[in-house]
């Protein structure tokens, strides 16, 4: 049956692990590039270097004897995010929505105390929430304000755009809106909803939540059938243009949209998950095909991102996407 299963999922157009490991990420990721993406302070300035708005930086933590200065750091700030610098996953990130003398509030609007965000940048300086466990570093960044778009469709936090580029050419797309019980953080594991976005137009496709159909949010009762992400054009360039800033030919970028600036890069992710697939009900596998076809590179990002947009749209006749819906549709 096991058998049977894989063989099921491989004519639906589906990566899994062993191919993605294998296949994508050693095939097409040169391991010295890594740590431009692992480290999300070398991304930032990698971003900032070519010209990609990122959220501003307000302070780094270090040491272990640094964490007495956060105090002085975080005064000026009634917001801000708190990360680890080598984390993954969206471990260790805390949000503070509002500074009220003594107390900082989370999205949530739970309260904490200065000791328990010491705590919490003392825990990621000693590894507790990086990759392999090794010591941090801490970034702390500002909040990022929510694009009215997204009112009705996200909960107590910031949604987030990923988008899969491989070899330049941006091939599916996920909407991750942050939910009561994820905490204000955009991460599917801990509870946010992922919504299957349409490269050719930017249109919501179809929504998942612990890997569970849905059709509206579980906590603003808003379905999904009307919403599309604004910009959508300039988050695809952005994207594809990541491939000249990195050099990986296999990324996840994580793209958001802030009511003041626009569209902005917050993180580059050289192992991206394969939930995409669920959230948007169709394989990676063919777009990987159509790109391997290619002959050649286009070498302008917007023109990458215009040859995605004609060749993965939901109305192509991508083979995944066919057998998938007949899929949907069995008894």
């Amino acid at each position: 049956m096991l058998l049977a299963s894989a063989r099921k999922l491989r004519s639906l157009g589906i990566i899994g692990m062993n191919q993605r490991n294998f296949g994508l990420i050693s095939r097409y990721n040169p391991r010295h590039l890594y740590p431009l993406v692992d480290d999300k302070l070398k991304t930032k300035l990698l971003a900032q270097e070519a010209g990609v708005t990122v959220p501003k930086l307000l302070g780094i933590v270090q040491y272990q004897h640094d964490v007495k200065l956060l105090k002085e750091i975080l005064r000026p700030h009634d917001q801000f995010v708190i990360k680890p610098v080598k984390g993954s996953g969206g471990k260790g990130i805390l949000v503070i929505t509002e500074h009220d003398h003594s107390l900082y509030f989370k999205p949530s609007g739970d309260s904490i105390q200065l000791v328990e965000i010491e705590r919490h940048v003392s825990n990621i300086l000693s590894g507790l929430h990086s990759l392999g466990g090794k010591p941090d570093t801490v970034m702390i960044e500002s909040l990022i304000q929510l694009d009215p778009v997204f009112s009705d469709y996200s909960y107590e936090g910031i949604p987030d755009i990923r988008i899969i580029v491989f070899r330049g050419y941006p091939i599916m797309a996920m909407l991750r809106l942050t939910t009561h019980v994820s905490d204000g953080k955009a991460n599917l594991h801990q509870g946010a909803v992922g919504v299957g976005i349409d490269i050719g137009s930017g249109k919501a496709l179809h929504a998942v939540q612990y890997g569970k159909s849905i059709s509206h949010h579980p906590d603003t009762r808003k379905t999904f059938s009307e919403l599309t992400v604004p910009h959508w054009d300039k988050l695809l360039q952005l994207a594809a243009a990541c491939y000249e800033m990195t050099g990986l030919g296999y990324l996840g970028a994580d793209l958001v949209l802030d009511r003041d600036q626009g569209p902005m890069i917050i993180e580059l992710n050289a192992r991206p998950g394969l939930a995409i697939q669920v959230a948007n009900f169709s394989g990676l596998a063919p777009r990987v095909a159509a790109i391997e076809a290619l002959k050649t590179i286009d070498p302008d990002p917007k023109l990458r991102a215009a040859f995605s947009k004609t060749h993965f749209a939901a109305d192509v006749d991508i083979p995944s996407n066919r057998q998938l819906r007949t899929r949907s549709d069995d008894p």
